[in-house]
């Protein structure tokens, strides 16, 4: 499947909650399809957004925290999954866009491509419950199941090699930073008002 036509189909679940998200092609696709204030795309920190997913939902844990990563992002830091097991949070989604390369930074390819099975990583690490998506609709009922179930839960989806045309995208990441810090605070002031 086109990760784009993966995003497509779960941004209607993603719209309203926390995400977390790499930069490069899932990025710009994400931000290609509506920009949200809740939305935070991680700059210069490959590797790092399921740590800071992992953070911000053991911080909020009455919020649905969901962090879009990449084969080659999770790779640079798979320890994450042990960690994220370790702390098991029934509020955070970790999707895994598999593309077997490292398609933002030149194409070459990750260790999937030779035989790494990250689902199997995962289920190996004590992640409590472990999905694989090869199509758009499994993917889209695998996040809607996940959000609903309240248990950890890594989905790896299997995606094509193929980015966007361009990999600009019209938001200064420091004004990315200061909305999404709002929008955490906001989420914040809510909850203490209900």
């Amino acid at each position: 499947m086109l990760r784009v036509d993966a995003l497509e189909a779960i941004y209607p679940e993603l719209k309203d909650q926390i995400v977390v998200t790499i930069m490069g092609a899932v990025a710009v696709e994400l931000f290609t399809l509506g920009h949200r204030h809740n939305f935070f795309y991680l700059e210069h920190a490959m590797g790092l957004a399921s740590s800071m997913g992992l953070g911000i939902a053991v911080a909020m844990p009455r919020h649905k925290v969901i962090v879009i990563d990449g084969d080659g992002s999770l790779l640079m830091n798979l320890g994450t999954l042990s960690t994220m097991a370790r702390y098991s949070p029934g509020n955070l989604v970790h999707i895994v866009f598999d593309n077997a390369s490292l398609l933002s930074v030149g194409g070459f390819p990750t260790a999937t491509a030779t035989g790494t099975d990250l689902a199997g990583v995962a289920r190996a690490c004590a992640v409590p419950q472990v999905t694989e998506a090869h199509t758009p609709d499994q993917l889209k009922s695998a996040v809607a199941g996940a959000l609903a179930g309240g248990k950890l839960t890594t989905i790896v989806a299997k995606v094509e090699a193929i980015g966007p045309k361009s990999f600009h995208m019209d938001l200064p990441l420091l004004e990315n930073r200061f909305q999404f810090k709002r929008a955490l605070e906001g989420l914040k002031a809510l909850r203490q008002h209900e």
